[in-house]
């Protein structure tokens, strides 16, 4: 699946929530896909949590 394609689905989902659910449900439905995106990359090793705590802190890294 192409990221268009994810993209269209995604905003999609976020446009029916928002007019059959209301703004607080829109506002919710994104926060948790926002964080299962993340779980998702940390999962697939994209992402290093201890890097972006690091980046936080204002420590910066060489590479």
């Amino acid at each position: 699946m192409s990221h268009t394609t994810i993209g269209i689905a995604v905003g999609a989902i976020l446009a029916l929530t928002a007019v059959m659910l209301g703004f607080w449900a829109f506002l919710l439905v994104a926060v948790a896909m926002g964080v299962g995106a993340v779980v998702a990359r940390v999962l697939d090793g994209d992402l290093d949590l201890r890097r972006v705590a690091d980046a936080f802190r204002g420590r910066r890294s060489s590479s």
